[in-house]
């Protein structure tokens, strides 16, 4: 197998990264449909990731027969202690009558059985990005062929028992395992590393004279935060799940204000007092929600409701019907507020801009608005969104 040769340094570390499940399914259907509508059998796919990263991907394994052919190939993790690393993932390309490129899951592909998640219920649980990336390269090898249509099969034997190690059991992703990744790229995360990582970028920024901190746990973060809010992200720090030593390391280094922009999903925890989010460590998203709608006036039948939401956008669609979705962000915006504030002890000013894809900024710390505008807002950012809307803190 051939390993992708792309590293980050995380904290001392060199560490390799790898590729994403939905990237092993692209170069798998590639190679399938290559297979299929060609006759060839490559030995190797390009496949362009949306992190602007050519990866090269192997196939390990190939059938094919009347109207149709499967191509494998093995998932590499890089450095990153993913359960799925070393899973071999197949595609199975075969002609059908309907005009287009249809992307289904097969044998070790979990189902999606509740509402709330990339895909709706019944459908395979492929998210979109990896849906487009399959799409796209089975395009690619069609070109200009007259094909009635094709559809796409991804398979994941291992991904039977490996959905255990997961928590898509408890999303509501029956029989297997999920084909994920909005990068393409998988990078390894070494908790020391990464937190060491962190606290040296914060250093870089402290030493160049900035004080006000812009703080995001990650992707959906950095994107709210540029395209809705139109911040500066040169200056940002992505904390991922380390709200507790990001928090901790400003202090120490001097850092006068911080804003958090981060997605419901995580702050929801925060606001319940826990400062490492991981999956692994905490998972208290509805709980959270439940306990704080129940505290403004929500039924016994609808905190059930958001007890048993898959996702926080579908708890935040309950709370929408009911007509508590402000009255309970009040109160989550509250705890999220006396939390952070506790954990900092005055040595610095936090305020949180918290938010859903969905449902736009849901809310926001009593300074958060007045720093928003200081530290570079550009356009109508948050105004266009909050105004209107009482603080929610």
């Amino acid at each position: 197998m051939k390993q992708l040769e792309e590293y980050i340094t995380v904290g001392t570390k060199r560490m390799r990264c790898g590729y994403t499940t939905g990237t092993c399914a692209s170069a798998a259907a590639r190679a399938a449909a290559e297979l299929l509508l060609r006759g060839e059998l490559v030995p190797a796919v390009v496949v362009s990731t949306p992190a602007g990263i050519d990866v090269v991907v192997e196939v390990e394994e190939h059938d094919s027969g009347d109207g149709w052919a499967e191509c494998a190939v093995r998932k590499d993790s890089g450095d990153d202690p993913d359960v799925t690393n070393g899973a071999l993932v197949y595609a199975r390309v075969e002609r059908c009558d309907e005009p287009g490129i249809y992307v289904d899951g097969g044998v070790g592909v979990g189902r999606v059985t509740r509402e709330g998640l990339d895909q709706p219920v019944g459908a395979a649980a492929i998210n979109s990005t990896p849906r487009k990336m399959i799409a796209e390269q089975v395009a690619e090898a069609a070109g200009d062929a007259e094909e009635a249509g094709l559809l796409v099969t991804v398979s994941i034997p291992a991904g039977v028992e490996l959905a255990a190690k997961t928590f898509n059991p408890r999303l509501g992703i029956e029989g297997g395992i999920s084909v994920l990744g909005t990068s393409g790229i998988v990078r390894p995360m070494s908790e020391d590393a990464l937190i060491s990582s962190i606290e040296l970028e914060m250093k870089t920024l402290r030493a160049r004279g900035v004080t006000d901190l812009l703080v995001v746990p990650g992707n959906y973060g950095r994107d709210f935060a540029c395209g809705q809010l139109s911040l500066n992200m040169d200056e940002a720090v992505s904390c991922s799940n380390y709200f507790g030593a990001t928090l901790d390391a400003a202090c120490v280094l001097g850092f006068e204000r911080m804003l958090i922009v981060g997605h419901i999903g995580k702050m929801a925890k925060v606001a319940g007092g826990i400062m490492n989010t991981h999956s692994r460590v905490a998972d208290c998203r509805v709980e959270v929600l439940a306990a704080h709608a129940a505290l403004v006036g929500a039924t016994q039948d609808a905190v059930r409701q958001i007890m048993g939401a898959a996702t926080t956008d579908a708890a935040l669609d309950v709370l929408i019907a009911c007509g508590l979705e402000e009255a309970t962000m009040r109160s989550v915006m509250e705890s999220l507020a006396d939390k952070l504030n506790h954990r900092v002890a005055g040595a610095l000013q936090v305020e949180a801009i918290v938010f859903s894809n969905v449902h736009g900024v849901l809310g926001y710390t009593p300074g958060a608005a007045e720093l928003l505008k200081e530290m570079g807002q550009k356009g109508q950012g948050l105004s266009s969104q909050v105004d209107g809307k009482e603080e929610l803190a």
